[in-house]
């Protein structure tokens, strides 16, 4: 298991954006959600090769900007088509102000670890 990465501050966040950050080689869309939770999920989009730190947060789901899909922030599971496989999903730990990323991907029910 890799160790956790500082990746950014929680003030530099704001609620439903999403950040781009690279953690040992792997893309890392950082989200802070609308009631301030922070996620981190794969940064790309599993339809194409897109950035999802460049698309919409709503709520519990951060939309791919190129086609519309949409993916759960807890689970990466896609929640709209044209994507139906699953991105990624990373354990954020909040120190003080600062955020760490660990590069490992959470094994969920509905994603298989990359």
């Amino acid at each position: 298991m890799a160790e956790p990465t500082k990746v950014c501050t929680k003030s530099e966040l704001s609620p439903s954006t999403a950040l781009r950050v690279v953690v040992d080689g792997k893309p890392i869309a950082v989200v802070m959600d609308s009631a301030g939770a922070v996620h981190a999920l794969g940064d790309t989009c599993t339809h194409g090769d897109i950035s999802l730190a460049e698309g919409f947060v709503e709520d519990d789901t951060l939309e791919c900007w190129a086609h519309g899909s949409k993916f759960e922030l807890t689970s990466g599971k896609p929640l709209t088509l044209p994507a139906y496989e699953p991105v990624p999903v990373y354990t954020v730990s909040i120190v003080d102000d600062d955020v760490f990323v660990d590069p490992t991907p959470i094994a969920t029910s509905d994603s298989v670890a990359v």
